[in-house]
């Protein structure tokens, strides 16, 4: 286990230094977030009545779009520079590589979910400054992650990289994104627990469900 979780960080550690150095991925994923909420903005009358209504999934489709965009980027990067068979001759087992990969998703898409929240607040007056929102936007998040991780490990080996992961991906995080947008909508109406609390259940199975799943397929996909 020691071993296991040292190599993941290291993975985990390199892709954040990278990203560090160059910010293209977090860059592009952030411009791309605040044009999306800019259209919403312009397409609907952001109004009290009105955004109740729709600022939940307008939330969560700059969210999954975004999403998409970054993971994408989690090993077409590594494909790009020529550093996908290096990284898969290390002396590191597969699940420690897709953990790391894992972690470095999660931890991109939290920090632009983070800075959009002065963006919606602009936009849309939506206040999510709101603890059940907040746990809600990591416990899916950490689903988009999981699954998508998967996806673009996949991707990465075709050329249809940028058609095929948004393919494979929105069909099995469906369930995540109805469970996100329907907390959502009951964090911001002043639900607890009791609004919120069947949902974010859900998204945490789920979570766990796909965690086990991807880190056991991760390594037939590396062999493909």
């Amino acid at each position: 286990m020691t071993g296991y979780l040292r190599s993941a960080i290291a993975v985990y550690a390199k892709d954040m230094r990278l990203e560090a150095r160059t910010k293209e991925t977090f860059s592009a994923v952030l411009a791309f977030a605040v044009i999306v909420a800019f259209v919403f903005g312009f397409a609907f009358d952001p109004s009290p009545s009105v955004v109740a209504l729709v600022g939940p999934g307008i939330v969560w489709v700059a969210y999954v779009f975004t999403g998409i965009l970054g993971m994408n980027r989690t090993f077409a990067v590594e494909r790009d520079r020529g550093t996908l068979e290096g990284l898969l001759l290390a002396p590191v087992g597969r699940e420690a590589i897709y953990a790391g990969k894992l972690a470095s998703t999660t931890t991109i898409m939290l920090l632009v979910e983070v800075l959009l929240y002065p963006v919606f607040l602009v936009l849309f007056d939506l206040d999510l400054f709101n603890i059940w929102f907040a746990l809600v936007t990591i416990a899916a998040t950490v689903g988009f992650a999981a699954v998508g991780t998967l996806f673009a490990a996949i991707a990465a080996h075709t050329r249809a990289r940028e058609v095929l992961l948004p393919l494979l991906f929105l069909p099995i995080i469906l369930p995540v994104i109805i469970g996100a947008v329907a907390s959502t909508s009951a964090a911001l109406g002043g639900a607890g627990w009791d609004g919120v609390g069947k949902w974010l259940q859900f998204i945490v199975a789920f979570d766990l469900v796909f965690l086990v799943l991807s880190s056991w397929a991760f390594d037939f996909v590396l062999e493909e």
